[in-house]
């Protein structure tokens, strides 16, 4: 860990130059990874496409132009756009759920990979995709299914924690390990047996987390997930700062810890669920960002929250520009370089969190 010192001057920065900054930061992270690729296309390009598409989706008639190509077109806005702003969520998504899960259990190491949220989340959108399970949800299954996985292994993880009202920190990382790996392996049944040789093929490259092949239609519930999950997190701000504190102090506070532990748990399955349905499960960003962003802004959750979505949203556009053209034309799926990344990072916390073995919340 860094010094305190060392960290005094970025937590005195006003929570909205934070967010300004990371904004631009996005901006320019999102500019680059549409630009950058087998086929490179020029910034002013990327958003004059934008801008032509952005005033005809307002109704207004975009004036007729040469600045670019038809190929030029397909690629940004049909390639390139879509899966990068849906990098952009699935990203900050998974960053909020990080940060809600370690005030919850008051545990650094939580996060929706380790603790085998996503894992259940994989299982319910496998089945749907195999099966046709909840075929009723329609366009929504792949969500529904997701958000049932995901709420059924976060219980699980929870019960087998729990020990005479806490939760002990090894307990934890252990029950999720162990319900991640059983998980893992009914993903990897469901897959064999579904009796599809291509759809098997198209499952175990999407449970490594892919954003390969992003439509503009998939991006609208994510969005919608992401949007009001944060409003709502941010009024529990006091709350979760109450229960990184402790269990006792949240209680004194006038806190119903029991009541607001059973709502998060059905929020964190929610995103997750949103997130994992549309990219596949994507390891260690809820664990990197929500870590890094504490580091940055101290432990107020009204300034970690939207520093981490847009932190969260920065890092995987970058991981994802980095998985498409490192081994260019193979791509590598963005899972595989999160772990890459967070594995280490992982160890390095285990590490330097000396309270580890006994720890509970």
């Amino acid at each position: 860990m860094q010094p305190e010192h060392l960290l005094a001057p970025a937590r005195r920065w006003p929570i909205g130059l934070w967010c300004l900054a990371l904004a631009v930061l996005l901006v320019l992270a999102i500019t680059v990874a549409i630009t950058w690729g087998t086929v490179a296309i020029p910034p002013a390009t990327v958003w004059r496409i934008a801008g032509a598409q952005a005033w005809q989706a307002l109704g207004a008639e975009p004036a007729a132009t040469t600045a670019w190509t038809m190929e030029q077109f397909q690629i940004v806005w049909m390639i390139r756009m879509p899966r990068v702003l849906l990098a952009a969520l699935v990203g900050a998504g998974l960053a909020v759920v990080g940060v809600v899960m370690q005030a919850m259990v008051r545990n650094p190491l939580a996060d929706p990979y380790l603790l085998g949220v996503s894992s259940g989340a994989s299982v319910g959108a496998v089945a749907v995709l195999a099966y046709g399970a909840l075929a009723t949800a329609g366009a929504y299954a792949l969500t529904a299914g997701a958000f049932a996985g995901a709420l059924l292994a976060t219980c699980v993880v929870y019960l087998l924690a729990h020990v005479q009202g806490r939760i002990h920190a090894t307990r934890l990382i252990l029950s999720g390990v162990a319900v991640s790996y059983v998980l893992v392996g009914i993903t990897s049944l469901i897959t064999l047996t579904s009796g599809q040789r291509e759809l098997a093929a198209a499952l175990m490259t999407w449970t490594l987390g892919t954003l390969a092949g992003t439509q503009w239609d998939e991006l609208g519930l994510p969005a919608l997930v992401l949007v009001l999950t944060i409003a709502w997190l941010l009024l529990q701000a006091r709350a979760l700062n109450a229960m990184g504190s402790g269990e006792e102090t949240a209680v004194t506070l006038g806190i119903n810890t029991h009541a607001l532990r059973r709502t998060l748990f059905v929020v964190v399955s929610l995103v997750t669920g949103a997130m994992v349905a549309v990219s596949g499960a994507i390891g260690f960003i809820g664990l990197v960002v929500p870590h890094i962003t504490r580091m940055l802004v101290g432990t107020n959750h009204r300034r970690v929250l939207p520093v981490a979505a847009l932190g969260g949203a920065v890092f995987l556009v970058l991981v994802d520009l980095l998985a498409r053209t490192w081994l260019a034309p193979t791509e590598i799926p963005v899972g595989v370089v999160t772990s890459l990344i967070g594995g280490p990072f992982f160890v390095w916390m285990l590490v330097r969190n000396t309270g580890f073995g006994g720890r509970s919340a």
